[in-house]
């Protein structure tokens, strides 16, 4: 059995003429989640926190709904629990984290997109810094947690160089995903309009192209395997979580 949690959380975005700028921004929680999810935990469940949003966005700073998220399912652990984040604000919860690694099959997924911070604030101006990632990945895998390095979207950048700071920061195997396009994926949501024109607009459209793509990837993956990693892109890639 397989649940994907998401605890609701999104951001809203806008286009203005000459860049992206976040005209408007809100997040929405269920406050009933951790009861609602008590009632839904099952020994043998596979659960993906998350898949659609962050669950250590920065109003989870205040709103703190994680740690009683945390606390349902150490009370009653799944078989695996995957979470995907790209947020420092994990660390806050590093204790109960080490405690459910413990207990189940737990796996954290951490977002490093490019090498280049100059290109992380382009593509991700609210996001944590690059250094900040990196730092939390170590805390994390040094209090025993496995944490993946997941290189998703790949933004543009030294693919090796990406690859470096991964295996430096993990012992994991590493995950992949370029940008989607229509012309790979052929169901489902594709790259926002957004990144495309941020893309467009500074000459990175060659990153959205699925030909330089599957250079990229091959890049990567004769960078890992060269350093006695496997790298894996896209769902083979999530699959290593669970």
């Amino acid at each position: 059995m397989h649940l994907l949690l998401c605890p609701d959380h999104a951001y809203l975005w806008w286009i203005e003429t000459g860049g992206l700028a976040p005209l408007g921004q809100f997040t929405t929680f269920k406050d009933n989640a951790p009861e609602l999810l008590s009632r839904s935990l099952r020994s043998d469940q596979v659960i993906y926190c998350s898949p659609l949003v962050d669950p250590y966005q920065p109003a989870e700073e205040s709103e703190q709904m994680m740690p009683r998220l945390l606390d349902a399912f150490l009370d009653q652990p799944p078989r695996t629990l995957a979470i995907q984040t790209r947020g420092p604000l994990i660390l806050r919860d590093l204790e109960k984290l080490a405690t459910l690694a413990q207990r189940t099959r737990l796996r954290v997924s951490f977002s490093l997109t490019t090498d280049r911070e100059d290109i992380r604030r382009l593509y991700e101006p609210l996001c944590a810094p690059l250094d900040q990632r990196l730092t939390a990945m170590r805390h994390l895998r040094a209090a025993g947690i496995p944490t993946y390095a997941t290189l998703a979207p790949l933004l543009p950048g030294n693919p090796e160089a990406l690859l470096d700071m991964a295996l430096e920061a993990t012992t994991s195997d590493v995950i992949g995903d370029p940008f989607h396009v229509r012309a790979v994926k052929t169901s489902g949501a594709t790259t926002r309009e957004p990144a495309l024109l941020i893309s467009e607009r500074n000459g990175y459209s060659a990153w959205h192209d699925p030909e330089f793509q599957a250079e990229i990837v091959a890049r990567l993956r004769a960078r890992a395997c060269a350093a006695g990693r496997n790298f894996a892109a896209g769902i083979a890639g999530f699959r290593l979580l669970v």
